[in-house]
């Protein structure tokens, strides 16, 4: 029969162990202040509070953000970087920002980067999962609208998916500055 293993019970948090759970995080990973207060929150809910005033997960996230721990700005930058480099477009990069808690200001200048590299964000989303011209053969009707839905979900704008989708194999289409303006944004849904 196998032992059971027994958990130990951890002591209640107090400010200097949550100040430390809080470096021990910026230290390991890469991430913005409402991710840390998030987890802070989560450590708080698992462990309890020891002391009498109230804890402040928010505050503690903003002094690691002041200390220069923290970067929101370079944080969306590189994610948004990565996303459109694996073929997301900008209505999942401004997604991602929100789900991780990125304030406008800091959010803008990624989702308008975002926005300029959508053909070529769609086009490396296309060419992964072998769309339009990277298929080896033409789809027909109903393989064609599950690819446009595929690259909707995937953030780009209607149009770019369209007309991705709809290119023949080994026919590249060409995109004007209009159609890069074609992306998602807060304006209108994806």
């Amino acid at each position: 029969m196998a032992m059971e293993k027994v958990r130990r019970s951890l002591p209640p948090l107090d400010a200097a162990a949550l100040e430390r759970i809080a470096l021990r995080y910026v230290e390991r990973f890469a991430t913005t202040q409402g991710k840390l207060t998030d987890y802070l929150a989560r450590k708080l809910r698992e462990r309890g509070w020891a002391e009498a005033d109230a804890p402040d997960p928010g505050g503690v996230a903003a002094r690691m953000a002041a200390r220069g721990y923290i970067d929101d700005r370079g944080w969306a930058e590189a994610k948004g970087a990565a996303l459109t480099r694996r073929g997301l477009g900008a209505g999942r990069v401004a997604m991602a920002l929100r789900q991780a808690g990125i304030e406008a200001e800091d959010a803008a200048p990624v989702r308008e980067a975002a926005a300029g590299q959508a053909p070529a964000s769609a086009l490396a989303f296309a060419r992964r999962r072998r769309f339009g011209p990277y298929a080896s053969a033409p789809a027909d009707r109903d393989l064609r609208e599950r690819q446009v839905a595929a690259m909707i979900r995937a953030g780009h704008g209607f149009a770019i998916a369209r007309k991705i989708v709809d290119a023949q194999p080994g026919e590249v289409p060409q995109f004007d500055t209009h159609s890069a303006s074609m992306a998602c944004d807060d304006s209108e849904p994806c």
